[in-house]
């Protein structure tokens, strides 16, 4: 155990072993926030902790790993690319406390997925109903860019969380190295993959055979300041994907 009580698990091997193990989302997510396995992440997301933004200097940070956020129940899992090194990283809650997760909450708001348009930090009273949301990689990286090993190390949390979110029927990608690390979770979960794979962009959708039924992917641009201030991404286009996903499950 860490000093905050979380297991500690600190190399790929051991990603892979307790991921499989968690027997729930609460057990998942706790070892999850312990995860030790990739160094120069464990050392960036801790020098943004101790460093911290002016804005935030009397703040405590999370300084860890972020878990998903969403029930059990959820018919529709939201995958982003990783936290924010003064959001997430720094409110211990996924898209939470930075611009992104300003988008993706108010978007969440309007489809009738969370109970306010806002997540700011945790004890906000923010409440999502089916849908959960996460990351691919799970801590803050340098850049906002993880490695391909880094992404391949985290593969597994996200593999553990979609299989224990058991009415899961739909998956909306935000950015293209979200949809990129999702294939091989799914191809581990048992899912047809198509060849050629679809290639990533908004308001892409594939429909894939598995173990469990069908899953739909939806793909969005990522809720990134570079796509929302240069207006790749509109609110309309990201209402437009997040209808889909609603109307997919709720026919």
């Amino acid at each position: 155990m860490d000093a905050h009580g979380f297991p500690v698990t600190r190399t790929p091997a051991g990603v892979a072993r307790a991921a499989r193990a968690a027997r729930d989302l609460a057990v998942l997510d706790a070892r999850v926030s312990g995860c030790r396995a990739c160094p120069r992440l464990v050392a960036w997301r801790e020098e943004v902790a101790r460093v911290k933004r002016a804005a935030f200097r009397d703040e405590e940070y999370w300084g860890r790993p972020v878990p998903g956020l969403g029930p059990a129940d959820a018919q529709i899992a939201v995958v982003g690319l990783a936290p924010a090194a003064h959001g997430g990283n720094r409110t211990g809650r996924v898209f939470t406390g930075d611009r992104s997760g300003d988008w993706i909450f108010a978007a969440l708001w309007r489809a009738g997925l969370a109970s306010q348009p806002t997540s700011t930090h945790v004890g906000d009273g923010l409440e999502l109903s089916d849908v959960r949301v996460a990351a691919a990689v799970r801590c803050a990286p340098p850049d906002n860019a993880p490695t391909p090993a880094e992404r391949d190390t985290c593969n597994p949390w996200l593999a553990r969380e979609l299989a224990l979110l058991a009415r899961l029927r739909v998956v909306v990608v935000l950015g293209g190295f979200g949809w990129t690390a999702l294939w091989p979770v799914l191809a581990a979960a048992g899912y047809a993959l198509p060849r050629p794979r679809p290639a990533f962009g908004h308001g892409v959708e594939v429909t894939l055979d598995g173990p469990r039924g069908p899953l739909t992917l939806l793909g969005s641009y990522h809720v990134s300041q570079q796509n929302t201030f240069t207006g790749r991404l509109t609110e309309p286009m990201l209402d437009a994907v997040l209808t889909r996903a609603t109307e997919l499950v709720r026919p």
